[in-house]
């Protein structure tokens, strides 16, 4: 994903939906049981700022939805770039992350 996703401090929506797809082969990484988390920072930064975890609303097909009310230190922080990591965990145990980066883009509430 090269586009940034835009968010407005102290806001609590919009959800967030991602599917999750394999980078290699384009085919669907199924999430039934899994566990999905967002990891949340600013740009450049190594500090994260929040950890969303995500509902997986259609496990077979890879859809999994972040809501930023669910993580309100999302989106305190200052207005500026931000990045995101997916992280998954599987009902085996098993890890793995999102190679690509969630972009963000944070501006100030009036």
């Amino acid at each position: 994903m090269t586009e940034k996703i835009k968010l407005v401090q102290d806001d609590t929506r919009p959800a967030i939906v991602c599917t999750i797809t394999d980078d290699t082969t384009g085919a669907i990484v199924a999430l039934t049981g899994a566990t999905v988390l967002l990891k949340f920072r600013a740009a450049g930064s190594t500090t994260l700022q929040a950890t969303v975890t995500g509902v997986v609303t259609d496990g077979p097909n890879g859809v999994v939805v972040f809501y930023p009310a669910s993580a309100p230190e999302m989106l305190t922080g200052a207005a500026g770039d931000y990045e995101g990591e997916i992280q998954i965990t599987f009902s085996d145990g098993q890890i793995q992350t999102v190679y690509d980066l969630l972009k963000f883009k944070v501006r100030s509430d009036f």
